[in-house]
C-alpha cells in the first residue's frame, strides 16, 4: 500500500541537523488535546512503527505529504516526499489510496473552511515556507478540491 512506505521512510517526522525546528500548527480540538508540538530533531510521537498517534495525530500530519492553499483552493506536494510520482500516478485510479486519501483530506478542509478558516491559512503559510511544495496536479485532482 502507498503510505506503507511512511512509516519506513519517517522523512516527515525528522528534521536535519542544521534546519530550524518545526512548530506543526494545530487546530483548536487539537490543541487542547495535544498542547504545542514542535519538532527539532525526531517527532515525539515517532515509533519504529510510524506515529504513535494513530488516528489522533494532527490534520496537518493527515494531511502529509500534501498541503492545501484556502486562498486558491489548491493542493500541493512536498517535493521532497518519496511517494510524490506514485501519489501523482495514483490519482488517476479513483480507487487507488492516494484518490481516497485525497477525498478524505478534501472533506475535513471543507469543513475547516467554515469552521476554522484562520487554521488552514497558518498551516498553509507554515508548509510554504518550510517545505518545497509543488503543485499536486494533474487537473482532475485540481477539479477534486474544489467540488
Amino acid at each position: 500500500m502507498l503510505f506503507d512506505h511512511c512509516a519506513e521512510c519517517q522523512l516527515c517526522c525528522r528534521i536535519d541537523e542544521g534546519f530550524p525546528p518545526l512548530e506543526i500548527t494545530l487546530n483548536k480540538s487539537e490543541k487542547q488535546n495535544l498542547g504545542r508540538l514542535c519538532i527539532t530533531s525526531t517527532c515525539k510521537h515517532l515509533s519504529a512503527q510510524g506515529c504513535t498517534l494513530e488516528d489522533d495525530k494532527p490534520f496537518g500530519c493527515q494531511l502529509y505529504p500534501l498541503s492545501y492553499n484556502p486562498k486558491t483552493q489548491d493542493f500541493f506536494f512536498d517535493a521532497a516526499c518519496p511517494l510524490m510520482p506514485v501519489y501523482r500516478q495514483q490519482l488517476h485510479d479513483p480507487n487507488s489510496e492516494a484518490s481516497h486519501h485525497l477525498s478524505r483530506m478534501t472533506a475535513v478542509i471543507q469543513q475547516l473552511s467554515q469552521d476554522e478558516p484562520a487554521y488552514l491559512r497558518r498551516n498553509f503559510r507554515v508548509d510554504s515556507d518550510y517545505f518545497d511544495i509543488q503543485p499536486l496536479q494533474p487537473a482532475a485532482a485540481k477539479k477534486r478540491a474544489h467540488t
